[in-house]
Order: structure tokens, then sequence, then C-alpha cells
């Protein structure tokens, strides 16, 4: 069992590093970000990622062909809206503008879903695990991808009050990175 726990964490490392990349932009654009919302942001990303593979999971294989199919394109698509409208949010503002940009839910469930979606296609893999295996696993992907998240935040908010404005144009261009390297990684 700890081998199976040590491979969630390494497996949860690895998912959770596009997760890391939007939770630093969002400590970026909101530098007096608080612990509260900090916590909130990390807690958004665990969960789904924790969720996603159990999704996938149930799914089994029934959909595993169209699941492969569709997800690299649908984390290209949401994550480019997203970062467009952040970079014209940031190309917008002038350089005096301290940039405080104000986090809302949806736009968290719409990050938190879209850096999730590769977490799916791992839940249609653990079903070669034992029900109480899988488990274990899609809680430690979870709990890593908060503690994960919440450095991430910290260390955004920490570059975040330096960059200004600017920090809205890196944001932007984070994310339609973070979605063609998605899109990229499924379709090769």
């Amino acid at each position: 069992m700890l081998g199976a726990i040590l491979n969630a964490v390494f497996l949860g490392l690895g998912l959770s590093m596009d997760a890391a990349a939007v939770s630093m932009t969002n400590g970026m654009s909101e530098p007096d970000i608080r612990l509260g919302k900090t916590l909130l942001i990390a807690a958004f990303y665990g969960v789904f990622q924790g969720v996603m593979p159990l999704i996938g999971y149930l799914a089994g294989s029934i959909f595993t062909d169209t699941l492969s199919a569709i997800t690299p394109y649908l984390a290209l698509a949401i994550l480019t809206v997203l970062g467009v409208k952040t970079l014209i949010e940031g190309i917008r503002r002038k350089e005096q503008e301290i940039v405080c940009r104000r986090l809302g839910l949806g736009t968290l469930a719409v990050q938190a879903l879209a850096t999730s979606i590769d977490a799916l296609a791992v839940g249609v893999v653990l079903v070669s695990l034992e029900t109480a295996q899988a488990l274990v696993s899609m809680a430690v992907i979870a709990a890593v991808t908060f503690v994960i998240s919440c450095v991430s935040v910290y260390i955004g908010k920490k570059i975040g009050g330096r960059l200004q404005n600017k920090a809205y144009i890196i944001g932007g261009v984070v994310l339609i990175l973070i979605g063609l390297k998605i899109f990229l990684e499924g379709i090769l």
C-alpha cells in the first residue's frame, strides 16, 4: 500500500503542475489575497483534481476513446478563452494602475475544471486498481494539488506585487500556454 501511496504522490505532483501555474497567476493578479481565499483556490483545484479521476474511474473503459479524443481540444478552448480575456485586461490597463483583480467563484471553477481535465484520463487508468487503492490514490492526488496550489498562490502573490499590472499579461500568456501544452500532449 505504501508503494501505491508513493505512486499517487508522484502522480499528484505531475497532475498539479497546471493548477500550480494557474494558482500562481491568480496570486500575481490579486497581490493582496488573504489566507482564506488562498485556501479556497487550493480547495477548488484539489477537489477538482480528486473528483475528475473519480469520474474517469466510474466511466471506466466505456468512454475512454471519446474522453481522450475531446480532452485536449476542451482544455485548449477553455484556457485560451480565459488567457485571452486576462491578456486583454492587462493590455488595457495603464502602467500606474495596481492590479487588484478579484477572482470570482465562476472563473475559479472554470480554471479548476480546465486544469483537471487530464485527471479524467488518469481515473480510467485507475480502473486496474482495487477500489480502495484507487480511492486512496484520488485522495492523495487531491491533497498534493491542494498543497501545491497553496504554495503557488503565495509565490504568485509575492511576485505579483512587484509586477503590478504586468501580472495580467503574464497570467494571460501562462493560461494560453498551459492550454496549448495540454492540447499538444493530447494529440501527439
